[in-house]
């Protein structure tokens, strides 16, 4: 053979060697057959279905008791929308490629004409399925808590973004601890304790939740930082923009976990897992660098808090209304009055406003207003300034909100008095509209639909199969 063929047949096999380009194609078709044809997303839709609607059915028992409004009942449901949504996808994803290894398949896919990055993208794909579909799913549960209340389009569109995210960071982590690990067993527990410890994190009382180190949990956790991010958006009408930094730690998440799976697992993904102990060791230190990296951002955003100095100025300052009865979930506004007695302009001042319980119940005005503090510039003499505020009754109760002007000091030695303004009185009543009838078709119907699209895909499944099986030979003639 002479130099001239052997070159011309190595060119003609060297293209076969090469990946297919649409190869995650087949992948991602192939696994979401299994997936729902085979009725494994299904069974755990159903089982999500059922949970949502006696959720939903103790929140209403709930509200009828308790009074809780529609902006924090919806923002309950979505929470736990997005947390059982990502969970699935995260069990999914965990089995990828333990499951295959415990089942003799892998072997089959590594040696398919398809690279390593094609086949782990073409299954976190699919592990990504079923969240569109619980999503959808908690749709009519939010549209009966929220009661017409503006929150539900908000919380439907702030619930498909955040919850993407989400799904992508836990089905990835789902999909990276399952190419480490030979034991499917092994897989589901490391991704079932590390959903569980996020979650948990987030059951925590409100009074751990403060501090420097319950701030820094807040930011350091994703689910944490989502649950943060969306009460105090849905409940307390805060600005995305002013609580954007709670999503940083989500978009760490996916960044590093996509970057994980795709540049260092995937080009190692083989039949058994495990390196060696030098593998390991740098496996070991590129975790705890991420963790430090991941612990220093949090740290950043979490530390830190202003503290006001006390100031001295002729000032007098006064609400124009001194008792208010409202429902829990109403919106109340009020102005206050500043004035200037002296006869000198005074300095630049800061008006912060305060929330107390009569009872003496520990009070975050936080969740009560989108803004507690408001710059005000110096007031000449003898003129006064009229500032809008605006509060959202969150629960029923008596309460006390006052507002204080802290004028700013001259230097860092000098100090001055702050002036506090009269007390508006609070009398916040029950709010009840929401009752237990009202979602009983919701609670009923939603997993009844669910239960058959499962009875409607084994029918299919069945036809198929009959269809698919070869007919009998005919017997041959005597």
């Amino acid at each position: 053979m002479s130099v001239q063929e052997a070159t011309r047949e190595l060119s003609e096999v060297e293209p076969r060697r090469r990946t297919p380009r649409g190869s995650w194609v087949v992948v991602f078709r192939e696994e979401v057959v299994e997936l729902w044809v085979g009725g494994r997303a299904i069974n755990l839709l159903i089982l999500y279905s059922l949970l949502l609607g006696l959720m939903t059915f103790l929140l209403a028992t709930n509200s009828e008791l308790n009074l809780i409004p529609p902006k924090e009942m919806a923002f309950l449901t979505l929470q736990n929308a997005i947390f059982f949504g990502v969970f699935i996808g995260m069990i999914i994803g965990a089995d990828g490629i333990s499951g295959e290894r415990e089942r003799g398949t892998l072997e089959v896919l590594l040696l398919t004409p398809t690279s390593r990055r094609q086949l782990l993208f073409g299954k976190l794909l699919s592990a990504l399925t079923p969240w569109p579909a619980a999503f959808l799913i908690s749709i009519p549960t939010l549209i009966v808590v929220s009661q017409g209340n503006a929150v539900l389009g908000q919380s439907l569109w702030l619930g498909a973004v955040l919850g993407s995210v989400l799904a992508l960071a836990f089905a990835g982590f789902g999909l990276l601890v399952s190419t480490w690990c030979n034991s499917n067993k092994t897989s589901m527990f490391v991704s079932l304790s590390a959903w569980l410890l996020m979650f948990l994190l987030t059951q925590l009382p409100g009074e751990v939740q403060k501090g420097d180190f319950g701030y820094f949990v807040q930011r350091i956790n994703p689910m944490q930082a989502s649950s943060e991010f969306l009460e105090k958006v849905l409940v307390n009408n805060r600005t995305i923009s002013e609580k954007a930094p709670f999503l940083r730690s989500s978009v760490i998440a996916v960044v590093v976990v996509i970057g994980l799976l795709f540049l260092v697992a995937a080009p190692r993904l083989r039949l058994v897992a495990g390196r060696a102990h030098r593998a390991r060791a740098r496996w070991g230190s590129l975790a705890g660098m991420t963790l430090a990296v991941m612990l220093l951002v949090g740290m950043g955003t979490a530390l830190g808090a202003p503290l006001h100095q006390q100031g001295s100025s002729d000032l007098a300052l006064s609400i124009e209304k001194t008792a208010l009865t409202v429902k829990a979930g109403d919106e109340i506004q009020f102005e206050s009055l500043i004035e200037n007695n002296g006869t000198q302009d005074s300095p630049p001042v800061i008006l912060a406003m305060n929330i107390i319980n009569l009872k003496g119940d520990v009070v975050d005005p936080e969740d009560w207003s989108p803004q507690r503090t408001q710059k005000v510039p110096p007031i000449a003499a003898s003129d006064a300034l009229r500032h809008d505020w605006t509060i959202d009754a969150i629960l029923k109760g008596d309460y006390l909100v006052y507002i204080v002007a802290i004028p700013r000091p001259e230097g860092a030695s000098s100090t001055s008095q702050p002036v506090a303004s009269n007390g508006l009185h609070l009398t916040i009543g029950a709010f009840t509209r929401l009752n237990p009838e009202g979602v009983l078709p919701v609670v009923i119907f939603v997993p009844l639909g669910v239960t058959l699209c499962l009875l409607l895909v084994v029918r299919l499944r069945l036809r198929r199969l009959a269809r698919d099986e070869p007919s009998p030979a005919p017997s041959a003639p005597a």
